[in-house]
């Protein structure tokens, strides 16, 4: 099953598990997030929105918040000795999609816990 949801004036393709990078949304690290603006649900029998569909909305977890990578506009105009160089970087939100929810349903799956690294077992333990 896939959604096309709207976010930020852009629109994405997105299945459950999809890692994906959108403007700044308001959300801490690690909780879930519901995008409700959902144009078109995919799978067996495709329900297209007019202009979104009701009662949808993609549950996802927030991953991280960042900083894109640095846009440089510069501008010359040609033997006016005139310049200038602006630059930016857009915020950006990492989500990771949990599940595609329809009729109006709430998430089930809720954040997953940080990755802990397992401690090695010794063999002088055993003795």
């Amino acid at each position: 099953m896939f959604a096309v949801i709207k976010t930020g004036g852009r629109q994405y393709r997105v299945a459950p598990d999809d890692v994906l990078e959108i403007g700044k949304i308001a959300g801490e690290v690690g909780t879930i997030v519901q995008l409700g603006e959902v144009l078109v649900l995919g799978g067996d029998t495709p329900v297209l929105g007019a202009p979104t569909v009701a009662g949808a909305s993609v549950a996802a977890e927030v991953l991280d918040h960042k900083r894109g990578p640095k846009v440089i506009a510069f501008k010359k105009r040609r033997r006016k000795h005139s310049k200038r160089k602006r630059g930016y970087r857009d915020e950006i939100t990492v989500l990771r999609i949990t599940e595609i929810l329809a009729d109006g349903k709430q998430p089930s799956i809720g954040p997953r816990g940080p990755k802990v690294a397992k401690p090695a077992a010794s063999d002088n333990a055993a003795a």
